[in-house]
């Protein structure tokens, strides 16, 4: 076992020093881009104006015949486009792949200092993590970075998901985790060919009408994801880091990716992914507090300064835990009030001055 003292201290001779405290800014979405695409990599600096993270993805989804184009397209946005004040990460290959190893040397070399986080696909234990963060020191100290690239994890096989709590304290370098339905459903074996969601078939019915054991059964479609999802949760929140809901594949059910989206808000994640432009909206929607929320939240704050004692505002019994909540709500809406003209007038706070 790793001693404690060390484990701040650099992985490499002159490779900047670990981070104490993972920064968070504003993750609504993390929106996928394949830098292939010229047209898309064009397209970057205005997408970038709506977006909070923008990622360069080089794994699935991208042909192998333009696995180095997509590396190279996304070189070529972090050098040359602005970005404001999104944040530019990527997703590598997986790391049993012919690509992944060029994929971080030559990022790290060329864009490390542009980089923020580097997702890591189908983690299955702190060894891989373990791999990632000592081959980025020796990486960082080579190209003379000032600070360290952070390495976001996606679940999404069966051994992560029993690993998740290992996975998630392996690296001082660990920004967070976001949940990958797909792969993990066929790791499991599921019978589902849907990316994200619910399922017809996953219900649960109720008993019959001892009167009428013929009259119609209320039934409801049930969440195959959320035992996974939660579980993640609590071992980012644990380690204080952060968790991410991943890809919901139907672009067109709008109402049930917004309603995938809003469970994994309403468990703790703080974003998820956006594949399409209109899924953007979306978890820009539903990752921003109701601005009604957020005024209670403020009320129960003004009323409790000190976070103590018990109290009826509105009928609603508050004290210290309930306080709580709503300092994380408030302090949520306050970062992004920051980012955001039109929620910082919902919340009627003071944007940023330009």
């Amino acid at each position: 076992m790793r001693n404690p003292r060390d484990f701040f201290k650099p992985l490499a001779v002159e490779a900047p020093e670990p981070l104490r405290e993972i920064p968070f800014k504003p993750s609504r979405m993390i929106h996928f881009l394949d830098f292939s695409n010229e047209k898309m990599a064009a397209k970057a600096p205005e997408i970038a104006r709506s977006t909070d993270i923008l990622l360069g993805n080089l794994e699935d989804a991208v042909p192998v015949d333009r696995k180095e184009a997509a590396r190279a397209g996304l070189i070529r946005v972090a050098r040359e486009a602005d970005l404001g004040e999104t944040s530019l990460w990527t997703r590598v290959n997986s790391l049993e792949s012919p690509w992944v190893l060029d994929d971080l040397t030559e990022l790290v070399a060329q864009i490390g200092d542009t980089l923020e986080v580097i997702m890591v696909p189908k983690v299955e234990g702190p060894w891989d993590i373990h791999y990632v963060d000592r081959l980025l020191a020796q990486l960082e100290a080579k190209a003379r970075l000032d600070r360290p690239l952070l390495v976001h994890a996606i679940l999404e096989t069966a051994q992560g998901v029993v690993n998740v709590e290992e996975i998630a304290t392996a690296s001082p370098r660990m920004q967070g985790m976001s949940f990958g339905p797909a792969d993990l459903a066929a790791s499991r074996r599921m019978k589902t060919t849907r990316v994200g969601g619910g399922h017809p078939g996953y219900r649960v019915i109720a008993d019959p009408d001892p009167d009428d054991a013929e009259a119609p059964r209320a039934s409801a479609q049930q969440d195959p994801w959320h035992y996974s999802i939660a579980r993640m949760v609590d071992a980012c929140a644990a380690a204080g880091i952060l968790p991410f809901y991943g890809p919901y594949g139907d672009i067109r059910d709008t109402a049930g990716c917004e309603a995938q989206f809003r469970a994994a808000f309403l468990l703790g994640c703080v974003g998820a992914w956006s594949l399409h432009p209109v899924q953007i909206e979306i978890a820009k929607k539903v990752f921003s507090p109701e601005p009604d929320e957020v005024a209670f939240a403020r009320k129960v704050i003004e009323a409790i300064p000190d976070g103590r004692g018990v109290h009826m505002i509105d009928g609603k019994m508050q004290d210290d835990a309930t306080w709580k909540q709503c300092k994380v709500m408030v302090d949520l809406a306050e970062m992004l009030a920051r980012r955001d003209p039109e929620l910082a007038a919902a919340y009627e706070l003071e944007p940023a001055s330009a």
